[in-house]
């Protein structure tokens, strides 16, 4: 018997088929999916990620602890407690426990006092707050440093790009601890002098160390940021859209921030969030070693450095500040982490 031919086979159609669909027949084919912009799809993605919302919960309640309960405590960072010295965790003094034992309420010393008869619990929540501060305002000034070099350097290119990069270069060779320590002891007189000029009573408080970490800050840790944004505008400029920009006669300036910047906004968040726990991490070591905030406003590396003489005797005093860098630490890390698998456009599905 012969084989049909695969050829000899035809489909007929019949004239409705050529007919067109009904609204009811169109909807049925459409596959019906949200609209969503850049900004709803990324915090979208994050909150999926259980790992960075749980840190971004911890962030949450550590600036709670740093700047809320403070205000409600009943202690001060820099009172000292007569009779109170080297207290452990919870425990009264003799003087608190004759105000008790009249009737008198007391509130405990919850992590103990230190030597000098200062709440502990009061001195890490303001320890925090410091460190919580100088980490976002380092931050703050090197995002706004390193976006506006790059920007610059990839935009405009040529000889302009070539000089900052070879400053860069040569930024990247310098140690910052040494230039920290130079600026403290070059600064500290002309500071101390014009701390005394009305509206400057501020860097008293503050002290030269601080102010010098901040310069320092200004002048050598934008560089990591410079180079993201220069290697981010340089694939950007060339679009289509910034072309047609300056063919209107778009001034430089607008470009750069209003189409450059702009478009890689959720780069520039990523490595400005991952940039916070670096900062806090270097105030915390310099205050360690005594180059950080004045005296008595405390830092949680001030306060580490401080209960090193007592470990033995006092450990929960070295356990508090250096649990709670460690957490702060970790919590901004996982919570960058989780932002640049939201927002980078490369690791998408």
């Amino acid at each position: 018997m012969k084989e049909p031919n695969a050829m000899s086979f035809h489909v007929k159609y019949k004239p409705e088929d050529f007919m067109p669909a009904n609204e009811e027949e169109k909807q049925s084919q459409v596959i019906m999916r949200e609209s969503v912009g850049f900004w709803q799809d990324g915090f979208r993605r994050l909150r999926k990620n259980k790992v960075a919302m749980v840190s971004l919960f911890v962030i949450i309640v550590v600036m709670i602890f740093s700047f809320i309960v403070p205000a409600f405590y009943p202690y001060d960072y820099k009172t000292q407690i007569k009779g109170s010295e080297n207290l452990h965790p919870m425990q009264y003094s003799e003087k608190e426990i004759e105000r008790m034992d009249v009737g008198e309420k007391v509130f405990p010393h919850v992590l103990g006092t230190d030597k000098m008869g200062r709440d502990y619990a009061i001195r890490v929540m303001m320890g925090s707050r410091i460190s919580l501060l100088v980490g976002l305002i380092a931050t703050a000034i090197i995002f706004v440093i390193g976006s506006l070099i790059g920007s610059i350097s990839a935009f405009f290119g040529g000889w302009v790009d070539l000089i900052i990069m070879r400053i860069v270069d040569i930024i990247y060779t310098i140690p910052d601890f040494l230039l920290i320590v130079l600026l403290s002891f070059a600064l500290k007189d002309p500071l101390a002098n014009l701390a005394q000029l009305p509206g400057f009573g501020w860097m008293q408080i503050v002290g030269s160390n601080l102010i010098s970490i901040f310069i320092v800050f200004a002048l050598l840790y934008w560089v990591g940021m410079a180079r993201m944004v220069r290697s981010q505008i340089l694939t950007l400029k060339e679009n289509d859209y910034v072309m047609a920009a300056k063919a209107l006669g778009a001034k430089d300036g607008r470009i750069i921030k209003k189409h450059l910047l702009t478009n890689c906004i959720g780069t520039l968040i990523v490595t400005t969030t991952l940039q916070i726990p670096s900062s806090i991490f270097t105030e915390s070591y310099l205050s360690f070693l005594g180059m950080g905030v004045a005296v008595p406003l405390p830092s949680l590396g001030s306060l580490a450095s401080d209960a090193i003489n007592g470990m033995i005797t006092f450990p929960y005093l070295l356990f508090a500040p250096c649990l709670l860098i460690s957490l702060i630490i970790l919590s901004f890390n996982l919570f960058g982490d989780g932002l640049r698998d939201a927002f980078d456009p490369k690791l998408k599905n």
